[in-house]
């Protein structure tokens, strides 16, 4: 059983790796086609995962933030992440991981509740996003949120470092439907 650890490759020059980890494929690639179109100064590379852990013989660059999406719709979403989990070191836990929750603005609909991911996110002191993939437009606002995140990760955005993350999104943990 392999662990991930943030420190295991060197870092690209100017490169930014995001590893998105999700039951979603269809969701997952889209978020990925949108963070690819992003203005970046930075090479952009998205990796994406049904679960953790990552084969051993894939030739993968360092990753510098891996965002965890659970929809809430579904319990084996959260039971994947929740399973995946269990393969990540913990210094990836300093700034390095985030938590991406989906489907919260039909919330009678959910099997998961926010609350869960809530409490999930803070357990391992991660930043917690929440959108909603049949809202119209969702896409663009959250990948520019990721790429940021990223850039920060990656030592890409002078002054802050990864660890800053968490404060810097704290108020994205009680969002109003406004925010979604």
């Amino acid at each position: 059983m392999s662990v991930l650890r943030p420190l295991d490759k060197q870092p690209g020059l100017n490169t930014a790796t995001i590893l998105l980890v999700g039951t979603e494929d269809a969701l997952l690639q889209q978020l990925a086609d949108s963070m690819l179109k992003e203005d970046c100064a930075s090479e952009l590379k998205v990796h994406l995962a049904r679960s953790l852990p990552l084969p051993s013989n894939m030739n993968r660059p360092r990753i510098d933030l891996i965002m965890f999406v659970v929809n809430l719709h579904s319990k084996y979403s959260l039971r994947n992440v929740e399973e995946s989990l269990r393969h990540v070191d913990a210094t990836f836990f300093l700034g390095k991981v985030g938590f991406l929750a989906t489907g919260a603005g039909r919330e009678s609909h959910c099997s998961v509740h926010r609350s869960t991911v809530v409490r999930l996110a803070r357990t391992y002191r991660s930043p917690l996003l929440f959108c909603d993939p049949e809202v119209d437009g969702f896409r663009v606002p959250v990948a520019q949120r990721l790429v940021r995140m990223l850039q920060i990760c990656a030592g890409h955005v002078p002054g802050v470092s990864a660890l800053n993350l968490l404060s810097l999104l704290r108020s994205s943990e009680n969002p109003t439907l406004e925010d979604l």
